[in-house]
């Protein structure tokens, strides 16, 4: 698709470019291997065109003011678009799903399917996503650094039951939402990406659902483009 990445810490342009398109709509704060990648792999497959602006999650280096002026937790993503911004990857996706019917990566407001869309989608967020943070972000749950280890554990448990429950949900769908590809498969996949078994998470391979179906969005060219597949 048509995006462009700048470096919002330097703020110089790099020495590469993703497809520059005369009109950009849309600005995405986007570090790889965040769940920034995940927005990014929806505005691939609604063909919208949007501009990266490169930042950090590193706590040990500077923030861009003008991202914690619209996300003062210093996290990605953040999307800005007309004189607008918003950040929680669950609430972005829900919100280009919206404002972007056409792709059909949602369920219609009133569709029998929408219920269990935004029920996936906030369990991915708040269940499955705080496990991981458990672990890769110990600091923000423990006391001091002699508890970060038992934050650690409880976050890796905490990943081997909600996959397990995501994994008995899709049971023989062919997607989550049954016969529909949806914006949740793309989340699942994201997710999917952060399960590392040398930190002691679980293997994907105890969830086959769950691999099946992320096997599956692998193949799409958006997620290809994204990912460097």
């Amino acid at each position: 698709m048509q995006g462009f990445l700048i470096n919002s810490i330097t703020g110089l342009a790099p020495k590469y470019r993703y497809n520059i398109g005369a009109n950009m709509t849309y600005k995405l704060y986007y570090v790889d291997g965040t769940a920034s990648m995940g927005v990014r792999v929806l505005l691939e497959e609604i063909g919208a065109p949007y501009e990266l602006i490169q930042t950090t999650t590193d706590r040990q280096k500077p923030r861009p003011a003008e991202q914690l002026k619209l996300n003062p937790n210093g996290w990605v993503p953040v999307l800005l678009w007309d004189d607008r911004a918003m950040y929680e990857c669950a609430a972005i996706t829900i919100f280009l799903c919206d404002r972007h019917s056409e792709a059909n990566l949602a369920p219609a407001i009133n569709a029998p399917e929408r219920s269990l869309f935004l029920q996936t989608l906030v369990y991915f967020s708040s269940s499955i996503q705080t496990a991981f943070q458990l672990d890769y972000h110990a600091h923000r749950f423990a006391d001091t650094p002699e508890d970060e280890p038992s934050a650690q554990r409880r976050g890796r448990r905490r990943l081997r039951e909600t996959w397990q429950v995501i994994d008995d949900q899709i049971s023989d769908n062919q997607w989550i939402l049954g016969q529909q590809f949806s914006a949740a498969d793309i989340y699942l996949f994201m997710l999917k990406t952060w399960l590392e078994t040398s930190r002691g998470h679980p293997d994907v391979s105890k969830f086959p659902n769950v691999r099946r179906i992320a096997n599956a969005v692998m193949l799409r060219p958006s997620v290809k483009c994204v990912y460097g597949l």
